[in-house]
Protein backbone atom coordinates (compact mmCIF):
# COMPACT_ATOMS: atom_id res chain seq x y z
CA UNK A 1 0.00 0.00 0.00
CA UNK A 2 3.14 2.44 0.98
CA UNK A 3 4.13 1.58 -2.78
CA UNK A 4 0.94 2.85 -4.22
CA UNK A 5 0.75 5.51 -1.72
CA UNK A 6 3.94 7.25 -2.98
CA UNK A 7 3.46 6.39 -6.71
CA UNK A 8 -0.66 6.05 -7.60
CA UNK A 9 0.49 5.50 -10.98
CA UNK A 10 1.39 2.10 -10.43
CA UNK A 11 -2.53 1.52 -10.27
CA UNK A 12 -4.58 -0.27 -7.93
CA UNK A 13 -3.79 -3.00 -5.17
CA UNK A 14 -5.63 -5.95 -5.39
CA UNK A 15 -5.28 -8.18 -1.73
CA UNK A 16 -6.72 -11.74 -1.46
CA UNK A 17 -6.80 -14.23 0.96
CA UNK A 18 -8.38 -16.04 4.13
CA UNK A 19 -11.34 -14.70 5.88
CA UNK A 20 -10.36 -12.90 9.09
CA UNK A 21 -6.76 -12.18 7.95
CA UNK A 22 -7.46 -8.87 8.91
CA UNK A 23 -7.89 -7.69 4.87
CA UNK A 24 -10.43 -4.46 5.50
CA UNK A 25 -8.50 -3.91 8.99
CA UNK A 26 -5.23 -3.04 7.22
CA UNK A 27 -6.48 -1.38 4.35
CA UNK A 28 -9.00 1.22 5.98
CA UNK A 29 -6.02 2.04 8.42
CA UNK A 30 -4.40 3.37 5.45
CA UNK A 31 -6.26 6.44 5.44
CA UNK A 32 -4.60 7.38 9.44
CA UNK A 33 -0.78 7.23 7.30
CA UNK A 34 -1.82 9.43 4.17
CA UNK A 35 -0.73 12.72 4.23
CA UNK A 36 -2.91 15.67 3.39
CA UNK A 37 -3.35 17.13 -0.20
CA UNK A 38 -3.88 20.52 -1.75
CA UNK A 39 -7.41 21.57 -3.45
CA UNK A 40 -9.07 24.40 -4.89
CA UNK A 41 -11.32 25.83 -2.03
CA UNK A 42 -14.52 24.76 -2.41
CA UNK A 43 -14.25 22.34 -4.92
CA UNK A 44 -16.45 18.91 -4.33
CA UNK A 45 -14.29 17.34 -6.64
CA UNK A 46 -11.18 17.07 -5.21
CA UNK A 47 -9.71 19.84 -8.09
CA UNK A 48 -5.64 19.95 -7.63
CA UNK A 49 -4.82 23.58 -8.12
CA UNK A 50 -1.46 23.05 -9.10
CA UNK A 51 -2.72 21.78 -12.61
CA UNK A 52 -5.04 24.10 -14.37
CA UNK A 53 -5.59 21.88 -17.04
CA UNK A 54 -7.81 19.25 -15.02
CA UNK A 55 -9.68 21.76 -13.14
CA UNK A 56 -13.45 20.47 -12.97
CA UNK A 57 -14.74 24.26 -14.56
CA UNK A 58 -17.75 23.89 -11.88
CA UNK A 59 -16.50 25.66 -8.27
CA UNK A 60 -13.09 26.03 -9.99
CA UNK A 61 -14.14 27.60 -12.77
CA UNK A 62 -16.40 30.12 -10.99
CA UNK A 63 -13.27 31.64 -8.80
CA UNK A 64 -11.61 33.38 -11.42
CA UNK A 65 -8.01 33.81 -12.05
CA UNK A 66 -5.81 31.90 -9.30
CA UNK A 67 -7.93 29.48 -7.02
CA UNK A 68 -7.82 29.97 -3.19
CA UNK A 69 -6.89 27.16 -2.22
CA UNK A 70 -7.15 24.51 1.13
CA UNK A 71 -5.60 21.06 2.66
CA UNK A 72 -7.83 18.06 3.32
CA UNK A 73 -6.59 14.34 4.11
CA UNK A 74 -6.12 12.09 1.12
CA UNK A 75 -9.46 10.40 0.93
CA UNK A 76 -10.29 6.58 1.73
CA UNK A 77 -13.55 6.01 0.16
CA UNK A 78 -15.33 2.19 0.37
CA UNK A 79 -17.46 1.67 -2.22
CA UNK A 80 -20.13 -0.90 -0.71
CA UNK A 81 -21.21 -3.95 -2.72
CA UNK A 82 -25.38 -3.25 -2.67
CA UNK A 83 -24.33 0.93 -4.02
CA UNK A 84 -26.47 1.70 -6.60
CA UNK A 85 -25.58 3.62 -9.92
CA UNK A 86 -26.16 6.87 -8.86
CA UNK A 87 -24.15 6.85 -5.40
CA UNK A 88 -21.39 5.46 -7.61
CA UNK A 89 -21.35 7.84 -10.11
CA UNK A 90 -23.50 10.93 -8.81
CA UNK A 91 -27.12 12.09 -9.76
CA UNK A 92 -29.79 14.43 -9.74
CA UNK A 93 -29.77 16.62 -5.91
CA UNK A 94 -33.36 15.76 -5.00
CA UNK A 95 -33.85 18.04 -2.16
CA UNK A 96 -32.45 20.77 -4.19
CA UNK A 97 -34.56 19.93 -7.09
CA UNK A 98 -37.99 19.78 -5.05
CA UNK A 99 -37.30 23.02 -2.49
CA UNK A 100 -35.56 25.69 -5.11
CA UNK A 101 -36.80 23.94 -8.48
CA UNK A 102 -32.92 23.68 -9.41
CA UNK A 103 -31.43 21.29 -11.28
CA UNK A 104 -27.97 20.81 -9.20
CA UNK A 105 -25.64 17.91 -9.39
CA UNK A 106 -24.96 15.63 -6.37
CA UNK A 107 -21.08 14.03 -6.42
CA UNK A 108 -20.93 10.76 -6.04
CA UNK A 109 -18.04 8.01 -4.80
CA UNK A 110 -16.19 8.49 -7.22
CA UNK A 111 -16.12 12.20 -7.26
CA UNK A 112 -15.04 12.06 -3.46
CA UNK A 113 -12.48 9.31 -4.37
CA UNK A 114 -10.79 11.71 -6.74
CA UNK A 115 -7.08 11.90 -6.07
CA UNK A 116 -6.96 9.17 -3.31
CA UNK A 117 -8.29 5.59 -2.89
CA UNK A 118 -11.55 4.08 -3.84
CA UNK A 119 -11.76 0.71 -1.54
CA UNK A 120 -14.39 -1.98 -2.47
CA UNK A 121 -14.39 -5.14 -0.18
CA UNK A 122 -15.10 -8.33 -1.40
CA UNK A 123 -14.83 -6.77 -5.16
CA UNK A 124 -14.33 -10.52 -7.09
CA UNK A 125 -18.29 -9.96 -5.77
CA UNK A 126 -19.13 -6.74 -7.47
CA UNK A 127 -22.01 -6.62 -9.80
CA UNK A 128 -21.14 -6.58 -13.65
CA UNK A 129 -23.00 -2.97 -14.23
CA UNK A 130 -20.89 -1.32 -11.73
CA UNK A 131 -17.53 -3.21 -13.11
CA UNK A 132 -18.61 -1.73 -16.19
CA UNK A 133 -18.73 1.75 -15.38
CA UNK A 134 -15.43 1.26 -13.01
CA UNK A 135 -13.28 0.48 -16.23
CA UNK A 136 -14.68 3.25 -17.95
CA UNK A 137 -13.95 5.95 -15.73
CA UNK A 138 -10.32 4.00 -14.85
CA UNK A 139 -9.69 4.15 -18.40
CA UNK A 140 -10.56 7.90 -19.64
CA UNK A 141 -9.68 8.88 -15.60
CA UNK A 142 -12.67 11.24 -15.93
CA UNK A 143 -16.56 9.96 -14.78
CA UNK A 144 -19.41 11.51 -17.38
CA UNK A 145 -22.86 11.45 -16.13
CA UNK A 146 -25.95 11.79 -18.71
CA UNK A 147 -29.42 11.36 -16.55
CA UNK A 148 -32.12 13.44 -15.70
CA UNK A 149 -31.47 16.00 -17.75
CA UNK A 150 -27.87 16.66 -16.39
CA UNK A 151 -24.61 16.76 -18.58
CA UNK A 152 -22.24 17.06 -15.75
CA UNK A 153 -18.50 14.97 -16.31
CA UNK A 154 -15.58 15.95 -13.84
CA UNK A 155 -12.22 14.53 -13.28
CA UNK A 156 -12.09 10.77 -11.36
CA UNK A 157 -8.71 9.48 -10.82
CA UNK A 158 -8.12 6.91 -7.58
CA UNK A 159 -5.67 4.10 -6.79
CA UNK A 160 -8.36 1.17 -6.83
CA UNK A 161 -8.09 -1.13 -3.92
CA UNK A 162 -10.21 -4.55 -3.43
CA UNK A 163 -10.06 -7.27 -1.30
CA UNK A 164 -11.51 -10.61 -1.25
CA UNK A 165 -11.67 -14.60 -0.85
CA UNK A 166 -10.53 -16.12 -3.59
CA UNK A 167 -12.89 -19.14 -2.48
CA UNK A 168 -15.97 -17.19 -3.17
CA UNK A 169 -15.18 -15.94 -7.24
CA UNK A 170 -13.01 -14.64 -9.47
CA UNK A 171 -12.52 -11.15 -10.73
CA UNK A 172 -13.45 -10.91 -14.50
CA UNK A 173 -10.02 -10.98 -16.42
CA UNK A 174 -10.77 -6.68 -17.92
CA UNK A 175 -10.89 -5.53 -14.08
CA UNK A 176 -7.76 -8.24 -12.79
CA UNK A 177 -6.00 -6.35 -15.14
CA UNK A 178 -6.29 -2.77 -13.95
CA UNK A 179 -4.61 -3.30 -10.56
CA UNK A 180 -1.26 -3.17 -10.62
CA UNK A 181 -0.13 -4.42 -7.54
CA UNK A 182 -1.13 -8.03 -6.19
CA UNK A 183 -0.88 -9.36 -2.24
CA UNK A 184 -1.58 -12.67 -0.72
CA UNK A 185 -2.32 -12.79 3.00
CA UNK A 186 -2.33 -15.87 4.76
CA UNK A 187 -2.91 -16.97 8.17
CA UNK A 188 0.02 -16.48 10.66
CA UNK A 189 1.48 -20.08 10.89
CA UNK A 190 4.29 -18.46 13.87
CA UNK A 191 3.00 -19.09 16.95
CA UNK A 192 4.38 -15.58 18.22
CA UNK A 193 3.14 -13.60 15.25
CA UNK A 194 -0.50 -15.15 16.11
CA UNK A 195 -0.35 -14.49 19.73
CA UNK A 196 0.76 -10.70 19.29
CA UNK A 197 -1.80 -10.27 16.87
CA UNK A 198 -4.66 -11.44 19.43
CA UNK A 199 -2.82 -9.23 22.13
CA UNK A 200 -2.97 -6.25 19.71
CA UNK A 201 -6.84 -6.91 18.75
CA UNK A 202 -7.50 -7.36 22.70
CA UNK A 203 -5.87 -3.97 23.37
CA UNK A 204 -7.95 -2.45 21.01
CA UNK A 205 -10.91 -3.39 21.97
CA UNK A 206 -10.44 -2.49 25.95
CA UNK A 207 -8.76 0.61 25.05
CA UNK A 208 -9.60 2.34 21.66
CA UNK A 209 -8.06 5.35 22.42
CA UNK A 210 -5.26 4.49 24.38
CA UNK A 211 -3.94 2.11 21.69
CA UNK A 212 -4.21 4.82 18.75
CA UNK A 213 -2.12 7.13 20.89
CA UNK A 214 0.62 4.54 21.86
CA UNK A 215 0.49 4.11 17.94
CA UNK A 216 0.69 7.77 16.85
CA UNK A 217 4.51 8.02 16.99
CA UNK A 218 4.64 5.13 14.38
CA UNK A 219 2.15 6.25 12.44
CA UNK A 220 3.54 9.74 11.48
CA UNK A 221 7.24 8.24 10.73
CA UNK A 222 5.25 6.47 7.75
CA UNK A 223 3.88 9.26 7.31
CA UNK A 224 6.63 11.35 6.66
CA UNK A 225 8.35 8.86 5.07
CA UNK A 226 5.49 8.65 2.31
CA UNK A 227 5.85 12.34 2.10
CA UNK A 228 9.77 12.23 1.57
CA UNK A 229 9.60 9.52 -1.16
CA UNK A 230 6.90 11.24 -3.37
CA UNK A 231 9.65 14.30 -3.17
CA UNK A 232 12.01 12.24 -4.38
CA UNK A 233 10.02 9.83 -6.45
CA UNK A 234 10.77 12.16 -9.98
CA UNK A 235 14.58 12.42 -9.43
CA UNK A 236 14.91 8.47 -9.16
CA UNK A 237 16.92 7.09 -11.95
CA UNK A 238 16.17 3.75 -13.65
CA UNK A 239 18.86 2.63 -15.86
CA UNK A 240 18.79 1.04 -18.74
CA UNK A 241 19.66 -2.27 -17.65
CA UNK A 242 16.82 -2.51 -15.32
CA UNK A 243 14.84 -1.51 -17.76
CA UNK A 244 16.28 -4.23 -19.75
CA UNK A 245 15.64 -7.10 -16.94
CA UNK A 246 12.00 -6.26 -16.45
CA UNK A 247 11.31 -7.00 -20.08
CA UNK A 248 12.99 -10.25 -19.63
CA UNK A 249 11.45 -11.25 -16.46
CA UNK A 250 7.87 -10.01 -18.28
CA UNK A 251 8.79 -12.27 -21.55
CA UNK A 252 9.61 -15.25 -19.96
CA UNK A 253 6.95 -15.18 -17.97
CA UNK A 254 4.56 -14.40 -21.14
CA UNK A 255 2.77 -11.65 -19.90
CA UNK A 256 0.52 -10.20 -22.20
CA UNK A 257 0.71 -6.58 -23.48
CA UNK A 258 3.58 -4.07 -21.72
CA UNK A 259 1.50 -2.95 -18.83
CA UNK A 260 3.84 -5.69 -16.59
CA UNK A 261 6.91 -3.69 -17.66
CA UNK A 262 5.44 -0.69 -16.78
CA UNK A 263 4.43 -1.41 -13.26
CA UNK A 264 6.94 -3.23 -12.33
CA UNK A 265 9.83 -0.48 -13.32
CA UNK A 266 7.08 2.01 -11.32
CA UNK A 267 6.80 0.17 -8.45
CA UNK A 268 10.73 -0.35 -8.63
CA UNK A 269 11.16 3.37 -8.75
CA UNK A 270 8.85 4.22 -6.06
CA UNK A 271 10.58 1.08 -3.38
CA UNK A 272 13.86 3.27 -4.29
CA UNK A 273 12.34 6.62 -3.10
CA UNK A 274 11.06 5.01 0.17
CA UNK A 275 14.61 3.84 0.98
CA UNK A 276 16.28 7.13 0.03
CA UNK A 277 18.17 5.89 -3.11
CA UNK A 278 19.17 7.92 -6.07
CA UNK A 279 19.03 5.06 -8.54
CA UNK A 280 16.57 1.58 -9.06
CA UNK A 281 18.47 -1.22 -9.14
CA UNK A 282 17.53 -4.57 -10.14
CA UNK A 283 17.06 -6.08 -6.45
CA UNK A 284 14.91 -3.07 -6.09
CA UNK A 285 13.04 -5.40 -9.15
CA UNK A 286 13.33 -8.24 -7.77
CA UNK A 287 11.47 -7.54 -4.87
CA UNK A 288 8.31 -5.80 -6.24
CA UNK A 289 8.64 -8.39 -9.19
CA UNK A 290 5.94 -11.02 -7.66
CA UNK A 291 3.29 -8.59 -6.44
CA UNK A 292 3.18 -6.76 -9.60
CA UNK A 293 3.07 -10.01 -11.96
CA UNK A 294 1.56 -12.84 -10.32
CA UNK A 295 -1.81 -12.03 -11.25
CA UNK A 296 -0.93 -11.53 -14.56
CA UNK A 297 -0.25 -14.68 -16.12
CA UNK A 298 -1.70 -17.16 -18.18
CA UNK A 299 -2.63 -20.58 -16.82
CA UNK A 300 -1.00 -23.00 -17.82
CA UNK A 301 -3.02 -26.70 -17.34
CA UNK A 302 0.42 -28.33 -17.76
CA UNK A 303 1.48 -26.18 -14.73
CA UNK A 304 0.35 -27.40 -11.39
CA UNK A 305 1.96 -24.85 -9.27
CA UNK A 306 0.63 -21.76 -8.32
CA UNK A 307 1.56 -18.27 -9.83
CA UNK A 308 3.53 -16.76 -6.90
CA UNK A 309 6.07 -20.15 -7.43
CA UNK A 310 5.99 -19.51 -11.31
CA UNK A 311 6.92 -16.04 -10.94
CA UNK A 312 9.54 -17.28 -8.03
CA UNK A 313 11.25 -19.53 -10.45
CA UNK A 314 11.63 -16.92 -13.21
CA UNK A 315 13.60 -14.82 -11.38
CA UNK A 316 15.74 -17.31 -10.39
CA UNK A 317 15.98 -17.87 -13.51
CA UNK A 318 16.85 -14.64 -14.67
CA UNK A 319 18.86 -13.33 -11.72
CA UNK A 320 21.15 -16.18 -12.05
CA UNK A 321 21.90 -15.79 -15.60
Amino acid sequence: MTVASVDPSVGGVLIFGERGTGKSTAIRALAHLLPTMKVVDGCRFNCDPAKPADLCGHACGKQGGRPKTGEIPIPVVDLPLGATEDRVVGALDLEVALSRGEKRFEPGLLARAHRGFLYIDEVNLLEDHLVDLLLDVAASGENVVEREGLSVRHPARFVLVGSGNPEEGELRPQLLDRFGLSVEVTTPKDLKDRVEVVRRREAFERDRDGFVAAWTGKEAAIRRKIVRARRLLSQIEMPDGVVQRAAEICLALGTDGLRGELILIRAARAVAALEGAKVASVDHLRRVAPMTLRHRLRRDPLDDVGASVRVERVLDECYAA
